[in-house]
């Protein structure tokens, strides 16, 4: 039997990745295609048959993927992905079949698959669709650690996140420019989507701070902010769509 999957991941380097996982460790799988937001998602699966499992990013571009649920009956079995072990274990414990922290392992992986080829009930997202009519809870305030001293700083007084010399850095609204130990991919699951939105790999925007936004090179924008970035910020080609469904929002 070859195994139809459907990969659902916004970020290139995270998709190929996966899709190297299922080509050298589950043999009997096809990969249909990659999609990389929650629009493009719901389209296909509602044009298309079922597939056979799903994998899915939980932050997608323009939102959480558990909005897929809301809007498309799944039918499939899902492993969820994610590089915040909070999101993974809600994920698994309202009915998903498994879930995979970034970066993937390959037993973690081979697992996950052993468990799909094992089942056979069909999945019950009943619970998942009750998790979403919750309302959730987003970082309010970050507690930083300047010299001897730590400092509180609001959600309110973010401007953005940027990953630079090694080091994930909050930019403030007063100009402070501050360490934190937590990364990029773990931040944006934290943050309200509303109000955050994450244009590349390396950068974080609430929309507060957007002082100017022009075209750019190859299809993408250039981000001006207030207060000024210590680099250039480019929103990649694949975000732009989202991005600017993000800003209409």
């Amino acid at each position: 039997m070859i195994y139809k999957i459907l990969v659902i991941e916004d970020e290139i380097p995270a998709a190929n990745r996966l899709k190297s996982l299922i080509s050298q460790h589950f043999a009997q799988a096809h990969v249909l295609t990659t999609l990389d937001s929650i629009e493009d998602s719901v389209e296909w699966l509602k044009t298309h048959p079922a597939p056979d499992l799903i994998f899915m990013d939980i932050q997608l571009a323009d939102g959480q993927s558990f909005d897929i649920f809301s809007q498309v009956d799944i039918q499939s079995p899902v492993i969820f992905i994610t590089a915040y072990n909070e999101f993974a274990i809600k994920a698994f414990d309202v009915n998903g079949l498994d879930y995979l922290l970034k970066p993937i392992d390959i037993q973690r992986f081979k697992q996950a698959i052993e468990r799909f080829t094992q089942q056979s009930q069909t999945p019950d997202y009943s619970s998942l669709l009750k998790e979403l009519q919750t309302p959730t809870s987003y970082k309010s305030r970050f507690l930083v650690k300047k010299g001897d001293q730590f400092i509180i700083v609001p959600i309110e007084q973010v401007a953005f996140f940027q990953f630079l010399d090694g080091y994930t850095h909050i930019f403030t609204t007063n100009n402070q420019r501050l360490i934190i130990e937590d990364s990029i991919e773990g931040l944006i699951q934290q943050l309200n989507p509303n109000s955050f939105f994450q244009v590349n790999r390396k950068t974080i925007l609430s929309i507060s701070s957007i002082a100017k936004i022009s075209t750019w090179f190859n299809s993408r924008l250039k981000i001006a902010t207030q207060p000024n970035s210590p680099e250039d910020i480019i929103v990649s080609r694949d975000r732009v769509k989202a991005f600017k469904t993000f800003l209409g929002n």
